[in-house]
């Protein structure tokens, strides 16, 4: 991390709330480990499942100085505790679970009860929680684990829908507009089901989010944000894992070891995240693409919690054949800090989820941007706009296509295109590790005098 960071004077008690998402959850321990650098004691409250899955990712000091709470959410038939988590849970089950979720808020008060924090920071997709602290008079900031572009792009639309976003670059296209407007309508349904009288405080906390970004790729939209909504957003930089020993047995061995026998720069690693279960028509897409492209590759094809289906099932008849020891399938992990980091590596066949962008960024490997969901087709926007990578553009019908794959593909892993980007990548990872630390100590600072100011 550089120069050692400055010390808060007096130990502040912080309970971080994130999302139970292993794209949420990842990014608010980081943040933590960062924080407790700065003398801050931490405390992450999850459901059991998903500090099992934190713990292992606490070694050495780490291990003493963050702390984890369990939330238990009711455990129903439809819903039973191993699926208190987002990863692989069936899509159909979403809705249940946020609903269990924001059931959980007398639990949640119980914890704050006990524990008394000086500060709470949770997921900005939990509005729910500031009117939580409020009643505790405990002061509380919002958590963005994606993109400020993207919340400056959806703020402009609902704030001024007759004007143009004044940053061209960043655009959903019309297939992307009304796939996003039902997953909102669903995503609102689902809070006011929970909380539909729920009052808003307004503290000035209330006003602040700390976002997982930089001012080096993310600034002016940042400045946007704050002109259209006053909202404060505060970057903590890109919060990347620190690496720790994995233990995932032979697979990981196996996959770097047939990686280090490709030439460099000559294989492509697949994912498409750990939320995301790709449909039969965009697997089918993707395979024939990286048949097509003539490139190496890795593919971690994921399936839903209690999914029979084998990859070889799902894939086209004869795929395997085909490409014969040109790729490797790895079902539903690899490891992908590994991956990028390998020499062999040339390109990242990427959803584009936040947490992976920026992985790419610090390994300067281009991204071959597919998004499918969410926030992402955003993020895509930005990847190529700070020219970390291409995007596979959809066909008309919002579909992809195999020969549009096959050539960004091509395109990347090509000797003076890949190089470029590279370069761009190299400059742009550069910058954030220049603002990073200066970043994390504001937002100590602030943080402290927030609880100063606004604590009992």
């Amino acid at each position: 991390m550089g120069t050692e960071p400055v010390a808060v004077t007096s130990q502040l008690k912080v309970l971080m709330f994130p999302w139970l998402a292993y794209g949420h959850i990842s990014p608010s321990l980081e943040l933590a480990k960062r924080l407790t650098d700065r003398g801050f004691a931490i405390y992450i409250c999850s459901t059991p499942i998903n500090l099992g899955f934190i713990k292992q990712k606490i070694a050495g000091k780490y291990s003493a100085t963050i702390n984890l709470v369990e939330l238990h959410l009711p455990d129903t038939p439809e819903l039973p505790s191993h699926y208190h988590t987002t990863n692989g849970l069936p899509p159909h089950l979403m809705s249940t679970l946020k609903r269990a979720l924001n059931r959980a808020k007398p639990e949640l008060s119980s914890i704050l009860k006990t524990l008394k924090p000086d500060l709470v920071i949770y997921d900005v997709t939990q509005t729910w929680t500031s009117a939580l602290t409020a009643a505790h008079n405990i002061p509380a900031v919002k958590f963005l684990t994606s993109t400020v572009s993207m919340m400056a792009y959806f703020s402009h639309s609902f704030m001024k829908p007759d004007l143009e976003f004044p940053f061209p670059a960043i655009y959903l296209s019309d297939p992307e507009w009304t796939k996003f407007r039902i997953t909102a309508q669903a995503a609102r349904a689902d809070y006011e089901e929970s909380d539909p009288a729920a009052e808003r405080p307004n503290r000035e906390c209330d006003r602040i989010i700390l976002t997982k970004s930089s001012r080096a790729i993310e600034g002016k939209y940042i400045d946007y944000l704050f002109d259209l909504t006053k909202l404060k957003m505060l970057p903590v930089g890109t919060l990347l894992e620190e690496p720790i020993k994995d233990d995932q047995g032979d697979n990981n061995d196996e996959l770097i070891q047939w990686l280090g026998t490709k030439s460099e720069r000559s294989t492509v690693f697949v994912s498409f995240g750990t939320e995301y279960f790709l449909t039969k028509e965009e697997m089918e897409e993707t395979a024939y693409g990286l048949e097509l492209s003539d490139v190496n590759f890795i593919w971690v094809v994921r399936f839903p919690l209690g999914h029979k289906t084998r990859p070889e099932e799902a894939l086209p008849e004869g795929f395997l054949e085909r490409v014969g020891d040109r790729g490797r399938i790895a079902e539903g992990w690899a490891p992908q800090a590994k991956v990028l980091a390998h020499p062999g590596t040339a390109g990242f066949v990427c959803h584009c989820g936040w947490n992976s962008v920026v992985e790419s960024i610090e390994f300067g490997v281009p991204i071959i941007a597919m998004p499918v969901q969410l926030d992402q087709p955003l993020n895509a926007r930005l990847v190529v706009e700070i020219g970390a990578g291409i995007e596979v553009v959809r066909d008309e019908n919002g579909k992809f296509d195999r020969k549009e794959i096959a050539r960004v593909i091509k395109d990347v892993v090509a000797e003076e295109m890949g190089e470029n980007v590279r370069g761009k990548m190299r400059d742009v990872s550069q910058k954030i590790k220049l603002k990073e630390k200066q970043e994390l100590d504001e937002v100590a600072e602030l943080l402290t005098q927030l609880v100063s100011c606004e604590g009992k």
